[in-house]
């Protein structure tokens, strides 16, 4: 069971939070768009500590997770703690996929696929535009919601 506060925002909340975004970001978050694949800013990213969903900041995947699949995306072979993700299955485009939400603002991240490296054979493919950083502190990664 997670240990973070999992309350969806309020509306004046989400608003705020909306307000924040760029159309791009806004595309992607909310009307579940894809970023170019190589272009986003987490896709080579290798310093250690955690990805935040860039909307309302949960802490959704480690950095130690993360791989490169090649796809042109960050890819996770699993989330920061599995409460802290929707998953929901998307037929959109011809072909059937599980579609990756944050659990608490439910803003699309990417899709979780079974061609993934072991121990987990998942690939999360997610959006760099759908995340924030919060590098390591310390010995330890400890992020707190008010951290993120």
């Amino acid at each position: 069971m997670s240990t973070h506060d999992l309350t969806p925002p309020t509306p004046e909340e989400r608003r705020r939070l909306e307000a924040n975004l760029t159309d791009e970001e806004r595309h992607v978050l909310l009307e579940h768009g894809t970023e170019r694949p190589f272009c986003g800013a987490f896709v080579d990213q290798k310093q250690p500590g955690v990805y935040c969903c860039r909307l309302c900041g949960l802490p959704l995947f480690r950095a130690i997770e993360k791989f490169n699949s090649g796809t042109g995306w960050p890819s996770f072979t699993a989330p920061f703690d599995d409460a802290h993700l929707k998953y929901v299955r998307d037929t959109r485009h011809g072909m059937v996929r599980t579609e990756i939400r944050c659990a608490r603002c439910d803003s699309h991240q990417g899709h979780v696929f079974d061609d993934g490296p072991p121990p987990t054979g998942q690939r999360y493919c997610i959006n760099s535009i759908s995340l924030t950083f919060q590098p390591e502190k310390g010995a330890g990664v400890t992020v707190s919601v008010e951290d993120a």
